[in-house]
């Protein structure tokens, strides 16, 4: 197997051996390493995507090589029929489903006073209305199972980015969904959110390293943090539940 293709989590083992898995936005970047670092510690794996679909096989192929079962799935999160289409062909597929991922995302930068509302609301259909339709689609299924979800959040919804504040705002809302999405599918279903900061992929870029400069890590997140958050709250115990973990390396201090 090619190195490439693992993401190290610092966790090892088959501990999701048998589990059933959907990640949204799954074909690439973070939510890529997100779905192999499931498929690694034995999960089946579905994986939606909207206009990356080549990439989308692509990481379907690579999801294969851990010996397990996986989807790559057509889904416009933004659309209730397309999210209940979707999340029903993964419960079919995979034979039912123990883990959503709600990671697709949409990100912008626009001062304040510039953002238009369609610039609002579209930010808010993705971000905040798009975990709700998949979470609700998939509830039935997840609660049969005892299942979980894992909403990636932001470190800015828990702090303001004066360019980005649709994008705050709508993050700090799914925070808040995730919350309320803990209190009221438990006990069956166990809800938590990661809320990464700085992430960067590969070797990333030059114009973010002030950013590390200021993290008191001294450097800048990587996809398998995130990863590894994602499976702690995954394969840790189902009783913890409505919790929001940071993933910036104490950036929001």
């Amino acid at each position: 197997m090619s190195t490439e293709k693992r993401v190290e989590t610092g966790l090892t083992g088959r501990s999701l051996a048998g589990k059933r898995a959907l990640v949204t936005g799954g074909a690439k970047r973070i939510g890529r390493a997100l779905a192999l670092a499931l498929a690694e510690a034995g999960a089946d794996v579905a994986v939606t995507f909207r206009g990356s679909e080549a990439e989308a096989r692509e990481t379907a192929l690579a999801l294969r090589e851990f010996g397990g079962q996986a989807l790559a799935l057509s889904c416009d999160i933004r659309e209730e029929s397309s999210v209940e289409t979707a999340v029903a062909a993964a419960v079919d597929g995979l034979g039912g489903l123990d883990l959503l991922v709600n990671n697709a995302g949409a990100f912008d930068t626009v001062p304040l006073e510039q953002i238009s509302v369609a610039e609002w609301d579209a930010m808010f259909e993705v971000n905040t209305r798009g975990p709700f339709l998949v979470a609700k689609a998939a509830h039935a299924a997840l609660k049969s199972a005892r299942g979980r979800i894992v909403n990636i959040g932001s470190l800015g919804g828990l702090h303001p980015w004066a360019t980005h504040a649709h994008y705050c705002t709508s993050k700090a809302a799914l925070h808040m969904l995730s919350h309320t999405m803990a209190k009221a599918w438990a006990p069956e279903i166990s809800v938590n959110c990661v809320a990464p900061g700085m992430i960067v992929m590969g070797e990333g870029n030059p114009a973010y390293e002030p950013f590390a400069l200021k993290t008191p890590m001294q450097r800048n997140g990587r996809a398998e943090d995130v990863a590894a958050a994602v499976l702690f709250f995954a394969t840790g115990p189902h009783f913890i539940t409505g919790q929001l973990l940071a993933v910036d390396g104490g950036l929001g201090l």
